[in-house]
């Protein structure tokens, strides 16, 4: 085993094809990345389905369980498949209330967690831009 040194430039080290050599990151370099004009262009605001797609997901889903779980509790209180629906029925509409419920639970905190998640962004602006409310 061959140990390379420490302090051999990126394109002497053996088996590195690259012909770089990595410059250290120091503050002017820091300075520089977030003054970039592209760091700061502001990007439009997403819309409401890219924040609730998860209690989106959560109600649908549930939805569509509970709904088959009423039928086949339909099914077996009319007498029909009796011996298939004595247990499916219940389950399903048990499952699909459980998460119907947490789909809508989750709905309000989730808007209560993207404002607050606003809040702290304009906190750091304005501290980082020493304007003071």
């Amino acid at each position: 085993m061959s140990s390379v040194p420490d302090d051999l430039p990126l394109r002497d080290c053996p088996g590195s094809n690259s012909c770089e050599q990595l410059t250290p990151c120091s503050e002017s370099t820091v300075l520089s990345m977030s003054h970039n004009k592209n760091f700061w262009t502001l990007q439009p605001a997403p819309g409401n389905c890219e924040y609730y797609w998860q209690a989106i997901l959560l109600m649908t889903s549930g939805g569509s369980v509970l709904i088959c779980g009423m039928v086949l509790s339909g099914l077996y209180f009319a007498g029909f498949s009796k011996m298939a629906t004595n247990i499916l029925g219940p389950a399903l509409l048990s499952v699909g209330l459980v998460v119907l419920v947490v789909g809508l639970v989750l709905m309000p905190t989730t808007r209560q967690m993207r404002d607050q998640s606003i809040i702290i962004i304009i906190k750091i602006i304005l501290k980082t831009s020493k304007i003071h409310i």
